[in-house]
């Protein structure tokens, strides 16, 4: 990785980039990036800085430690903004108090303040939402985060239905494999479709997924069949604490109430207000069995008016109430195994 020298010798690079690697930060996004940059760069496999430029930069020059515990080096202090076409922050592990030190954030408040373009990888998105980077935009965030997200920043629209999102001159990514994709779209903004699907190519893939291709994600979206009935499924899991109406579901989906119905229950052999409510309790039950949040928190952040309605229907699923799941009068298993799953 060390080579802080991010000019070009035969010819005008065409794509510059700045890495700010968090503490603890995800491997795999920043190593997705790299490697679809030094692909699309040179010819062959040779990796030299011809097309695309990259540089790994950090406030005190020592290297930074991955979340796995593999150690990058840095190639220099930081440069000035105008060095760069996207100053890119790659986060990692929530649970890492400190992501980033003061004098990175004066810098990445200097890009801002100079109109450079942001891109936050993977939690890097939270980074930038700290530092007010991102008011006013959407956010794309993973599915995996969805929930940590909107609990810290609620009034920060954010999507865990695609990959990345451009938004003017921020962007933001999901991280994991969709890293690749980000990298791709830039690399044939700046290089050429050319360069984009040799780097591709190299990296076994047959084409870049677009912008708004929809995160692989668990749990019920990933059954749906229908892409119509997936993004519903997706809309559910994002609006679990605040529900949208079926008819909200199907604007969003561009189809009909009695159409989406129908889809549903091709699918799922259920509505879609039932496979909702299936959704919500579901979360219900995993907030019950991992937190220690009151039930009357868990009803609210389930999407239910009150805790009574929520009892009601919990039981209803699970054949013991809220308060006695959680005091542990039954064994969590053989609630799983008994519990009736509504046709889903």
């Amino acid at each position: 990785m060390k080579n802080a020298n991010i000019t070009v010798q035969s010819a005008p690079v065409r794509l510059r980039i700045g890495f700010i690697l968090a503490r603890r930060f995800t491997l795999i996004a920043f190593a997705s990036f790299i490697d679809t940059l030094r692909l699309a760069s040179d010819e062959g496999d040779r990796s030299r800085q011809i097309k695309c430029s990259w540089a790994v930069m950090s406030s005190d020059g020592q290297p930074v430690t991955a979340s796995c515990g593999v150690v990058v080096k840095t190639d220099a202090g930081f440069l000035p903004p105008s060095a760069f076409d996207y100053v890119v922050i790659v986060g990692g592990l929530l649970s890492e108090k400190a992501p980033i030190d003061a004098r990175t954030e004066r810098y990445l408040q200097d890009c801002a303040a100079a109109g450079g373009t942001l891109i936050g990888i993977c939690t890097g998105s939270f980074i930038l939402t700290r530092l007010g980077m991102l008011q006013n935009r959407k956010v794309c965030v993973s599915w995996f985060h969805r929930h940590d997200f909107a609990d810290e920043f609620p009034d920060v629209p954010a999507v865990s239905d695609q990959l990345f999102l451009m938004d003017g001159n921020r962007i933001t990514c999901s991280g994991g494999t969709g890293v690749i994709d980000l990298a791709a779209a830039l690399v044939e903004r700046h290089v050429g479709q050319a360069a984009a699907s040799k780097a591709l190519n190299v990296l076994l893939l047959d084409e870049p997924r677009a912008e708004t291709a929809t995160q692989p994600t668990p749990e019920l979206a990933r059954k749906a069949r229908d892409p119509r009935v997936k993004r519903a499924a997706l809309a559910m899991e994002q609006n679990l604490s605040h529900p949208l109406s079926v008819a909200d579901l199907s604007r969003k989906v561009g189809l009909g109430e009695r159409q989406l119905d129908r889809l549903f229950r091709a699918e799922f052999n259920a509505s879609p207000a039932e496979t909702y409510r299936s959704m919500r309790l579901d979360y219900g039950h995993w907030l019950l069995r991992t937190g220690t949040k009151s039930v009357a928190e868990i009803a609210e952040l389930s999407g239910f008016a009150d805790g009574a309605h929520f009892s009601r229907a919990f039981r209803q699923r699970f054949g013991v109430t809220p308060s006695a799941f959680k005091t542990g009068r039954r064994d969590d298993q053989a609630v799983l195994e008994t519990a009736p799953r509504e046709g889903i």
